[in-house]
């Protein structure tokens, strides 16, 4: 069954009564009614329709729960992964590749479930033999990852759980899902705030995805479990997106994830970027990754000793156009 089949309309003001019974999933939402669950810090009551920088109320409000192929593949595996996109997000990347949904102002294609509809979306998926669920830009709906987790686990499910981010995190709130999230998937995007003010529209995105992360390979070290099909059952890859002009940047990431965690980490480096959105417009990256920036990271990384995990191939870009108007974003996979 799709989301738009199971699809209902909620009033835009979420309220309900406290909730003190902490068996029901719901109760892990009581946090939004000061929402500082993201390093944006808004403090706004989400509960009672109020919404901070991100845009959003307290509703689920989920753009997509597909089923995807294109994924690492140890994340996809034999049978793909579901994955639940939230809408909006608490960054403003210019070059968003799901710019459908993810703009934190203004419209969004978006679904207003409940969470027994949420469940029951996944359970769909969860009965045709895939076994792992994904949460991707996560970050402002943190508590809604713990009570979808937790209405899982108690219907006796319990499929692996990927945290899908892009690392704007608080690093407490890493710290609370440590009982919560099987494989940690973050996106390492900058390490100065020059470029991530440029591009993604925050001054402290380093400062805080830095101690996401090192909180995140605390928890899971750098050994990636598999099972006996390869696919992920816990751990840690960390993804990086080169962008055309930004070759220095992603080799001091590189560096960085080296030198302050391991060369033993497992590494997504990604290559599919092509102009999207504002990029279109920008000076810098209105274009495809060239071939020798491309190649110069490439280079870095085997020369700083990375020896698990995958590099996209130059023309990927080509193959990771989503289209969240479509029940299955991601056909041409």
């Amino acid at each position: 069954m799709t989301i738009k089949e199971i699809q209902r309309t909620i009033n835009s003001n979420f309220g309900f009564n406290m909730i003190s019974d902490l068996t029901d999933p719901l109760h892990h939402l009581e946090v939004l009614r000061n929402c500082r669950i993201c390093p944006r810090d808004c403090g706004v009551d989400r509960i009672n329709g109020k919404t901070g920088w991100c845009g959003s109320d307290a509703g689920f409000n989920i753009s997509s729960i597909c089923l995807h192929k294109g994924e690492e593949p140890s994340i996809s595996g034999e049978h793909g992964i579901c994955n639940i996109f939230f809408s909006r997000c608490n960054l403003a990347c210019i070059y968003c590749q799901n710019n459908q949904i993810s703009n934190h102002r203004g419209k969004v294609l978006e679904y207003k479930l409940s969470l027994s509809e949420v469940i029951k979306c996944i359970n769909g998926f969860l009965d045709g033999g895939c076994n792992i669920v994904g949460f991707v830009s996560p970050s402002h709906y943190l508590p809604h990852v713990k009570a979808i987790i937790d209405a899982l686990r108690k219907e006796g499910r319990n499929p692996t759980f990927v945290y899908n981010t892009n690392a704007f995190e608080r690093v407490e709130e890493i710290r609370g899902l440590e009982k919560y999230i099987d494989v940690f998937l973050p996106d390492l995007k900058y390490l100065d705030n020059k470029n991530s003010k440029l591009y993604s529209g925050v001054n402290n995105y380093p400062e805080f995805a830095k101690a996401a992360i090192k909180e995140m390979y605390r928890q899971k070290g750098s050994t990636l479990k598999l099972d006996e099909t390869g696919q992920a059952t816990d751990g840690l890859i960390i993804r990086h997106l080169i962008l055309p002009g930004l070759a220095g940047n992603s080799k001091a990431i590189l560096q960085w994830i080296a030198w302050e965690l391991s060369a033993s980490v497992t590494i997504s480096l990604m290559a599919q970027f092509y102009p999207a959105g504002k990029a279109l417009e920008h000076a810098v990256i209105s274009r495809e990754i060239s071939d020798d920036e491309y190649n110069s990271v490439v280079n870095e990384m085997e020369t700083l000793g990375f020896y698990k995990g995958w590099v996209q191939d130059l023309q990927s870009h080509a193959l990771y156009r989503p289209n969240f108007q479509s029940d299955h974003p991601f056909s041409q996979e």
